[in-house]
């Protein structure tokens, strides 16, 4: 089976459908997290946009305040839309870690 088969089923996805797809293929090719990482004394040691200080947990909060994907790319220059991708498919693959973040981050 080729990508160009798969195409129009895959367009046709609704967008939290694309979102798992984009999970199982990423974690089919190793499972790394590009654009997301985590550092020792930056952010609490948070996942963050890769060379930011932008946490995700940050991100996800925003959005369910009612922020949207161009909001955020407007109130944070440095981010890109494949950043916010990125993140989003951070907080599926680790809901708990980024629910604790901003529990944590709350209650400071």
């Amino acid at each position: 089976m080729a990508l160009q088969d798969l195409e129009a089923d895959l367009l046709a996805l609704p967008p939290v459908e694309k979102v798992r797809a984009i999970q199982l293929l990423t974690q089919s090719i190793g499972g790394a997290w590009r654009g997301i990482e985590k550092v020792s004394g930056v952010c609490g040691g948070d996942a963050c946009v890769a060379n930011t200080r932008i946490p995700v947990w940050g991100l996800v909060e925003a959005r369910r305040a009612g922020y949207s994907e161009a909001d955020l790319l407007v109130s944070y220059p440095a981010l890109t839309a494949s950043d916010l991708v990125n993140a989003w498919m951070y907080e599926a693959a680790y809901p708990e870690e980024i629910e604790a973040a901003i529990q944590e981050n709350e209650a400071a």
